[in-house]
């Protein structure tokens, strides 16, 4: 009896549990499965770039988490009046401390090429721990909450500085650097889109809940750090770049760096003799590559500082004049939307350009924005406001690809890292600054609006007429390795 109840395999039960568990795993596995296939497609597996694609989307789900959780605290908790209040307590505590710490994290950052992996895994690290911090004094918005979200709004950029140092060294081939931050920002970007309703759930459960889950999140990032590739790490060939050198003209951008000549180099006694000591060999600075780069920052800076204004002012004005006929978390969410759909389609259309005359594209992305921002300012409205933020995630998005493009081909390849980690890092302050502006300016749509057809302007004035040159001439890449 036994022996033949043996051969008869498992019972109905056990073929039952067993059918009832593949069934629950497969959407699980199924999704995981599909997930990997994407972003290790076109050899990004190979190189490591699917590594990071796939640690850039844990970041943004993460960093979405935290948001929900104080926007619920500082923001949509308390009267307008005091929300405003408590926001630019949130600016002065921890925008004004990171407006000087900023420049520091590039250069701090690029002293420690070996260490990248332990860099970003430490940013992920220090995110869960001050999510914990934070779970505590969330509900109360005691001072307390301020100097955590300093701390996870520095990790947050530094990590960023860091992404962008590494996506070059994870090229797959024939891969562009465009296409490659293409695939690294479209990940984060649907991977928030994915976390904020989460987020959001789980703020009706406790206000405490979504730092959990933020908490969760950045562990696991921390342990998928680790997994990047040894590569990584290595700095073999690099030198830092600087953005102002003393011996640049300003009015020749396409000078390269002087070579001091014999007649005015001093000579220097040494500790052995009276022989002359060979020069320093001084790291190119990033005027010594030309205009087009230093255009592009300027253009992608405008695109930055108009991103925090309306961050903060459209905030505040949705909030206390919705949108007709909807409520103000339905009006900011309108925007919200708009802007999403309008950086991923930007990302997309970035990847498909393959970088083709990036001058002309921030150029004219430039100029797309500044004319949607002078409309919204004229004919201001429900539809005006959506088409806004829209067209600004839009041209953010392709612009900052484009300047990727153009560092790409015009910094050299021992100097392209640490021009990445630079530029970040300027792009980061000029989105302090706008938002400094939306919070200290009056809640009038019209002056908003104008404010913000200004700050385009500016950055039109000063890089748009360089770009568009710079694009007639050609240009030779002498730099490229």
């Amino acid at each position: 009896m036994t022996a033949a109840r043996s051969h008869d395999g498992p019972g109905p039960l056990r073929r039952a549990g067993r059918a009832t568990g593949r069934a629950l795993r497969t959407p699980f596995t199924g999704t995981a499965r599909g997930i990997r296939k994407a972003t290790h497609a076109h050899g990004a597996g190979e190189s490591g770039l699917g590594k990071l694609i796939e640690l850039h989307a844990v970041n943004g789900a993460g960093d979405v988490m935290i948001t929900v959780a104080l926007a619920s605290t500082v923001f949509f908790s308390v009267p307008t009046d005091e929300a405003r209040g408590r926001v630019a307590l949130y600016l002065a505590i921890t925008m004004a401390p990171f407006t000087l710490l900023a420049p520091v994290i590039g250069p701090l950052l690029d002293r420690l090429p070996h260490g990248r992996r332990a860099a970003m895994a430490g940013a992920m690290l220090a995110r869960a721990l001050l999510a914990i911090t934070m779970s505590g004094a969330v509900a109360t918005g005691g001072l307390e909450l301020y100097p955590a979200a300093l701390g996870v709004l520095v990790s947050s950029k530094a990590y960023g500085v860091v992404r962008s140092a590494v996506v070059p060294r994870l090229l797959p081939p024939k891969f562009s650097l465009v296409k490659a931050n293409s695939r690294v920002t479209l990940a984060g970007l649907l991977a928030t889109g994915v976390a904020a309703p989460i987020g959001a759930g789980l703020q009706t459960i406790g206000s405490a809940w979504p730092l959990y889950g933020a908490c969760a999140i950045f562990i696991v990032g921390t342990f998928l750090a680790f997994t990047m590739p040894p590569k990584v790490d290595s700095a073999k060939g690099e030198r830092r770049a600087r953005l102002i050198d003393p011996q640049d003209h300003p009015h020749l951008p396409h000078r390269p760096e002087p070579v001091p000549r014999p007649a005015d180099r001093k000579p220097q006694r040494t500790k052995k003799g009276n022989g002359e000591k060979p020069p320093k060999e001084r790291p190119p600075g990033l005027r010594s590559v030309g205009g087009p780069v230093l255009h592009g920052l300027q253009a992608n800076a405008a695109h930055r500082a108009l991103s925090g204004f309306l961050i903060f002012f459209l905030a505040f004005l949705l909030r206390e004049h919705p949108m007709a006929g909807q409520s103000a978390a339905v009006s900011l969410a309108i925007v919200g939307v708009s802007a999403g759909v309008g950086n991923a389609c930007g990302t997309a259309v970035g990847a498909w350009l393959r970088a083709r005359g990036p001058e002309v594209i921030v150029a004219t992305v430039l100029t797309l924005a500044l004319g949607t921002a002078v409309l919204a300012a004229v004919f201001f409205s429900t539809a005006a406001v959506a088409a806004l933020g829209a067209v600004a995630g839009f041209t953010q998005a392709l612009s900052k690809l484009s300047l990727d493009a153009m560092i790409q081909r015009d910094v050299p390849e021992e100097v392209r890292t640490s021009a990445f980690a630079r530029s970040e890092t300027l792009l980061q302050m000029a989105w302090v600054v706008g938002g400094g502006i939306g919070i200290a300016l009056p809640l009038n749509a019209v002056l908003g609006m104008s404010v913000a057809a200004g700050i385009l302007a500016l950055g039109a004035a000063a890089s748009v007429r360089g770009l568009l040159g710079a694009a007639r001439r050609g240009t030779p890449h002498p730099r490229v390795a």
